[in-house]
Formats: structure tokens, C-alpha cells, sequence
């Protein structure tokens, strides 16, 4: 468990321990006050109270039933040993007993009572009718107090306290254990986010981070990623500039310095033409002309320097991008008719914005070295699309494609001295693209051959 999920578990056992514990004392003290006046204690009390009632019943009874006996208001019964039939269960065991007088309840019901007198050879039986029976009424009693007996063996106030208790902490403990869910399914991402952006901040821009939620946590790990690689594009980009800063340094010393020393060699072979002799003019003319075309070519190379060393004035305007291309592949297609061109531009027409003629220069280069590379007979593609809110232009090629080392240094400012380009091309082609909002990457080629994407920002519509 994470620092974060022990603490929200802390907060949880701490704001409600303290309730838990006030609502549990209130809840019992109200369970002890309201069973203490429950039935069980009412229904023992009138159980005791019947008994006494009924105990009290039956002696006044006897008592009055002893004295109307001896005022001779109640004729008694008399049962004599020599008469037949023989004497009632009852009356043989009063007699066999020895006493003098004894009460008994007779009737089915108990609901009559006797009082048994030995007078001689006979006993004498006084009846009184009681009017209630006793005998339910004892089992009345009876089944009260095993009622109550069974109630207070059970102890409902325990039983209700206890059961309580156990309901409250098992609700609570059931709360913790979903909060300890919740904590950890909230502080794991958070987590995360806490270790991305330490790496981040370590400089490592390649970090991201995965997540399949969409709530606001899933949300903010995305914005994280988003803002990964938007500071490693940066970086990379700023990476570049930097490295063209000391290009762009060392071609303008080199420009300075190339031009310093043409300007003697020009002067120099124009003096030499001027003074020349009659016998050694057609040497001298044909000397001159092969160290003055060299002369033009290091001129060449000297403007480009300086272009690449110069910083454009920017004019970002709203472009068509199928139109652009279309312009560039229609330019190109009548000075390579070798080459055929073919297009799969975006039904959509997407719009970006950028400086028309850096655009212009980027897809004439890339379109260029297409060309080149396939030779006569070769396919070059150029397609449109959107995507990431970019608008994409790419250019494929049938031609053999790029060498690692090739990739490594695509580019990076060389310095060539082929008829046809001065090494400063693809460098120039991505410095524009990074200065108007966009760049330029190389991805697999869809013919066999090399494949450029240039990216610029897309128009909103």
C-alpha cells in the first residue's frame, strides 16, 4: 500500500471511529432503556401476580368454605366404610392418611372445591363451587413463567446489544475494506503520475504512461503523455536549431572567407587576359575559362551557404495543401518527364498554415531528390491526409531507398560537391518546416524506396 492509500485509509479510520464510537454508546443505552420496559418484564410480573391472586383465591375460599361447614350452612356428603360401592380414589386416600380435615379441588376442571372432614367411621365432604377453573388457571401460570424462564435464559438486551455490535463493526469494517479498494484504485494512476513526472523531470522525455480509464484521472495520464512528447519534439527541435546555429556560423565564416579569396583569383585572371600575348591567347582563353566556370560553381556554393545561414522573413498565410502539391507535381512533371508522378490527395482539402514559399522549397526538394533517386522510369507519390491535428504531405519513391548510415545523417548539413546539390538540401528543407510550425520525418515508404512526411499545423475550420 502506497503512501497515498495509507492516508486516505488514516483519514477514514479517523473521521469515523470517533462517530462509530458515540453511535454505538447512544444505540445500546437506548436498546438497555427501551428492553428494560419490554413485555418480558410486564409478563413476569403479571405471572407472579396471578399466582398470588390464585393462591389468595383459594384460601379464602377454604376458609370460607370451613366456616359455612361449621355454622352448618353446607350439608356435607357423607361417605361411610360399610357402604357400597367403595369409597372415591380421593376420600380412601384421605382416610388412609390419618388427618382430621383436608381441602382438595374436585372436578374435571378444578373448578370445584372440597373440604374433607373425619367424623368417626365417616368422612364427611363439604363441596363449594369456586366459580373459576384452577386448574387452568395454574397452567396459565405455568406456561408464563416457562415463557419468561426461556426469555430471561435467551437475555434479549445482551442478544439485541450484541447482535448491534456486531452489524455496526462488520458495516464498518465492509466500508473499510471497499475504501481500501477505492484508495488504491485511486492512488495507483496518481502514482504513476508522480513517477512519470520525476522522470520527466530527470530528462527523460521518453516516458509515458498507460491507462485504459476515461474518468478524469485516465484524462489527466493522456494530457501527461500528450505534454511527453510535445517537450520531447521541443527538445529535439531545439536539439536541431541548435546544431544549424553552428552550422549557419561556420557557412557564413566559410562564405566570407571562399569569397575573399575568389575575388583576387577573378581579378587576377582578368589581368592575365588583358596582358595577354597573340602566340598563347587561345591557352590562355581556354585556361581562363575552365578556372572561371570553377570560379562560378564556388559562387554557387558560396550563395548557398548563405541562404542556409540566413534567416527568411516569415509569411504564415492560409494554404491550400492539395492545391500546393498539385502546383509543385504539375512544375516538376514537365522537367522530369522520365518520372512519372502520381497523387492521393484528402477528399477533405485540408487547409494549413505556413510561409507559401518555404512550403513551395520543401516540396520542391523533396520532389527533386524523388526524381533523382528513382531515375527514368520510377514512380513518385505524393499524397494529403489529416491526422493528430496536423495536415500531412508525404512523398514515396520507387527508388532503392536509404542506407542506415544515410538515415542517421538525413538531416544533418554536409557539404557536397556533386554537379547537382550542395549537401545543404534536406537541412534546409526541415529547418523551414520546423520554422513554419511543422516538421519533417522520415517514415517507410509505400514503394519500396524512401518516404518523407512533412507535418504543419492544420487550419481549424
Amino acid at each position: 500500500m502506497n503512501r497515498l492509500s495509507r492516508r486516505l485509509v488514516l483519514l477514514f479510520v479517523v473521521a469515523t471511529v470517533a462517530p462509530l464510537a458515540v453511535t454505538i454508546w447512544l444505540a445500546t443505552s437506548l436498546l438497555e432503556r427501551s428492553l428494560s420496559y419490554s413485555y418480558v418484564g410486564r409478563l413476569d410480573e403479571l405471572s407472579r401476580a396471578l399466582e398470588k391472586t390464585g393462591r389468595e383465591f383459594y384460601r379464602q375460599s377454604c376458609e370460607a368454605l370451613k366456616e359455612q361447614a361449621l355454622a352448618g350452612r353446607n350439608k356435607p356428603i357423607r361417605y361411610t366404610r360399610t357402604a357400597s360401592p367403595p369409597w372415591p380414589a380421593a376420600i380412601q386416600e384421605f382416610w388412609e392418611s390419618g388427618e382430621s380435615e383436608r381441602f382438595r379441588l374436585a372436578g374435571e376442571d378444578a373448578d370445584r372445591l372440597e373440604y374433607l372432614v373425619r367424623i368417626g367411621d365417616e368422612v364427611w365432604a363439604y363441596p363449594r363451587e369456586l366459580g373459576i377453573s384452577m386448574a387452568g388457571l395454574a397452567d396459565h401460570y405455568r406456561q408464563a413463567r416457562q415463557f419468561t424462564a426461556t426469555l430471561e435464559k435467551r437475555d434479549l438486551r445482551r442478544g439485541f446489544v450484541y447482535t448491534f455490535l456486531v452489524l455496526a463493526a462488520g458495516a464498518w469494517l465492509v466500508s473499510l475494506g471497499l475504501l481500501v479498494l477505492v484508495a488504491h484504485r485511486i492512488s495507483r494512476p496518481i502514482q504513476q503520475l508522480t513517477v512519470g513526472l520525476s522522470e520527466l523531470a530527470a530528462g527523460r522525455l521518453s516516458t509515458r504512461l498507460e491507462t485504459e480509464r476515461n474518468d478524469e484521472v485516465g484524462r489527466a495520464i493522456r494530457a501527461f503523455n500528450f505534454t511527453a512528447e510535445q517537450l520531447q519534439q521541443s527538445r529535439d527541435r531545439l536539439v536541431y536549431f541548435t546544431q544549424l546555429a553552428s552550422w549557419q556560423m561556420l557557412a557564413r565564416k566559410m562564405a566570407h572567407e571562399v569569397k575573399n579569396s575568389l575575388t583576387p583569383i577573378r581579378l587576377t585572371m582578368e589581368e592575365m587576359l588583358a596582358r595577354r600575348q597573340q602566340a598563347d591567347r587561345a591557352f590562355l582563353e581556354q585556361a581562363a575559362q575552365v578556372v572561371a566556370e570553377e570560379i562560378e560553381s564556388l559562387e554557387r556554393r558560396v550563395r548557398a551557404f548563405s541562404e542556409f545561414a540566413a534567416e527568411p522573413a516569415l509569411r504564415p498565410a492560409l494554404l491550400d495543401v492539395n492545391a500546393a502539391v498539385e502546383e509543385r507535381v504539375a512544375f516538376l512533371r514537365t522537367a522530369h518527364p522520365e518520372v512519372r508522378y502520381t497523387t492521393r490527395l484528402d477528399a477533405g482539402r485540408p487547409r494549413a498554415v505556413a510561409d507559401e514559399d518555404l512550403l513551395k522549397g520543401i516540396l520542391t526538394n523533396l520532389l527533386e531528390n524523388a526524381a533523382e533517386a528513382v531515375g527514368p522510369g520510377g514512380v513518385v507519390l505524393s499524397l494529403t491526409a489529416v491526422a493528430g491535428g496536423q495536415a500531412l504531405i508525404e512523398v514515396h519513391d520507387s527508388g532503392p531507398g536509404l542506407s542506415e548510415e544515410a538515415r542517421r545523417t538525413l538531416f544533418e548539413p554536409t557539404i557536397s560537391f556533386k554537379k547537382r546539390g550542395m549537401g545543404l538540401g534536406l537541412s534546409i528543407t526541415r529547418k523551414n518546416a520546423l520554422l513554419s510550425g511543422g516538421d519533417i520525418l522520415l517514415v517507410k515508404g509505400e514503394l519500396g524506396g524512401a518516404g518523407f512526411r512533412v507535418a504543419l499545423p492544420l487550419h481549424a475550420v
